[in-house]
């Protein structure tokens, strides 16, 4: 079509912006998991845990109680419940949206928001004041290493996608016991009703979150893929995570790796819940035969879904007149379904 070498350049010019890009080295990073570092085969090692982690998904993401949440001028903080080296890391931090008219009588309905990789403190504020505007709390996350939580260390949030394996699968596995721990918060806040929705990397920790989280009855995933491992490797946005891995590890081995903290194999686990899917036609981040390979298998399963195609990249999302139409998708899906 005429329309998408519009697209890639706009994309790519887009992608351009940020030069700040680091080529890190590459780790197996087997310390991130407890795992024996005198290994001789890490990459038997890691893919033997990384099946282990998938059949017993359940523990894997389950977090510990979490008691100590304070609110204080609508910013929710509380303990993550993995720790790391930086102590600016180890404090959840989520910005609370609620409805200035709330409806009397009303079910209360929450949707826990999570941001894009490398989103700034306001990334999706715009989108949590929407939903607030149409009656439902918004709680935006900040995904661990970024914006507050972010170590001085880093110009980017790299440390959450980057060549270091473990460490990967670590910062992945935090964000989706953060986003638990807001549900528990917000279950004890009385909410009847909670959904979820994220953007990217969002979205797949969106995924993981509800295929585990039992009280969330409704998700919206913005751009959708069913490997980690493929988004990397092929993405416009992580040629330079790409360049750290090439000549150590397989595209087929890092799919087995970074399984766990992929949607695909808890596809059946959202059975039964109002899901909203959506992919950009011209994206070159997600590549589109991925998401298209993530909604024929929702189709395959006999998963209902709604379905939404935006008609331009992924950087572009976030560009008018797309982000606009994108809000209404999102707004749409949670106002009719949650």
């Amino acid at each position: 079509m005429m329309i998408a070498p519009l697209f890639d350049r706009w994309e790519r010019r887009l992608a351009s912006v940020d030069t700040n890009r680091v080529i890190r080295p590459f780790e197996w990073g087997l310390e991130w998991l407890d795992l024996p570092g005198d290994t001789h085969d890490p990459l038997a090692t890691l893919k033997t845990w990384a099946h282990a982690a998938v059949a017993d998904s359940d523990t894997f993401f389950a977090p510990p109680p979490a008691d100590a949440y304070d609110l204080t001028d609508n910013v929710l903080r509380f303990p993550s419940a993995l720790k790391t080296p930086w102590a600016v890391n180890n404090t959840v931090i989520a910005r609370v949206f609620h409805p200035e008219t709330p409806r009397p009588g009303a079910p209360r309905r929450a949707v826990v928001v999570l941001p894009q990789w490398n989103a700034d403190a306001g990334g999706h504020v715009g989108l949590c004041q929407l939903f607030a505007r149409f009656g439902i709390t918004a709680v935006r996350l900040s995904l661990p290493y970024h914006d507050l939580r972010r170590p001085a260390e880093l110009n980017r949030a790299d440390y959450i996608v980057s060549s270091n394996l473990g460490r990967t699968i670590h910062a992945n596995r935090q964000a989706v016991l953060d986003a638990r721990g807001v549900v528990d918060w917000l279950a004890r806040q009385g909410f009847e009703r909670i959904g979820i929705m994220g953007t990217s990397l969002g979205s797949c920790l969106a995924m993981l979150t509800m295929a585990h989280e039992p009280r969330i009855v409704a998700g919206a995933f913005n751009h959708v893929s069913p490997y980690f491992a493929d988004v990397v490797w092929r993405g416009l946005s992580t040629r330079h995570v790409r360049a750290g891995l090439d000549g150590h590890v397989a595209l087929d081995d890092l799919r087995d790796v970074w399984l766990p903290i992929s949607p695909w194999p808890f596809i059946p686990r959202v059975q039964g819940r109002r899901l909203l899917l959506v992919y950009a036609r011209y994206d070159q981040t997600f590549p589109v035969d991925l998401s298209r390979r993530f909604i024929a298998e929702f189709r395959r399963q006999g998963l209902a879904h709604d379905l939404a195609t935006l008609p331009c990249g992924h950087y572009t999302t976030g560009k008018a007149p797309f982000k606009f139409l994108d809000g209404y998708h999102l707004t749409r899906f949670f106002v009719k379904k949650l």
